[in-house]
């Protein structure tokens, strides 16, 4: 049972929530997590004028992924930051490449499933993660979000990110906040929810 974690993070929050989501994969019996990163896009003194050359650095060990590995994982979890409400420019330039995949249909009835990250409490968590959903929808996967068997979801006495759509995390508007562990904790039951639907469907 392979489960593909596939991510882009340009200052490590997305990358820190990846890697929660691997823990809680890897925490079903019988499952593969392999965590990947899609292709960077924007040019290197670009990166520097945003301040994220030295961030990156954190997650340069992390491989990138090539199209074609995502017809051999049996759940595909993708995390992407928010860009005005949608998925990153690079996440969006790397899924528009699977047309092949798609002629092939070779991620239908696959388990997908998003988190992302943003800048601000309300920084379109929600409709970056539901119009993703979308190009999962038309590979034919079966959309996974989470449940609010997660009950950090449910508490008030702390500004926290996730919703039924998936895990996400708050950045700050200078990416000065880390992931908390209300929202590392989410992205833990998510993973090992998708995994664990995903060794149903396979069995």
């Amino acid at each position: 049972m392979k489960v593909l974690i596939l991510y882009y993070s340009m200052y490590g929050h997305t990358h820190r929530m990846a890697e929660a989501m691997a823990e809680g994969a890897k925490s079903v019996d019988g499952v593969e997590v392999d965590i990947r990163r899609v292709p960077e896009t924007l040019p290197a003194d670009v990166l520097e004028k945003m301040g994220a050359v030295e961030a990156q650095k954190a997650f340069e060990k992390i491989p990138i992924c090539t199209v074609d590995k995502l017809a051999s994982a049996d759940a595909i979890i993708f995390g992407t930051p928010t860009r005005f409400g949608n998925m990153c420019g690079q996440m969006r330039q790397f899924l528009d490449a699977t047309g092949q995949l798609w002629a092939e249909g070779a991620l239908v009835g696959k388990v997908g499933s998003v988190f992302t990250s943003s800048a601000t409490q309300h920084g379109g968590q929600e409709s970056t993660i539901l119009s993703f959903h979308i190009t999962l929808l038309h590979h034919g996967m079966v959309v996974v979000g989470l449940p609010y068997s997660y009950q950090g979801q449910m508490r008030n006495d702390e500004i926290t990110g996730g919703s039924p759509y998936g895990a996400s995390t708050i950045a700050g508007t200078q990416g000065e906040r880390e992931p908390s562990e209300n929202e590392l904790e989410a992205a833990r039951f998510q993973g090992r929810h998708v995994a664990s639907i995903a060794s149903k469907l396979a069995r």
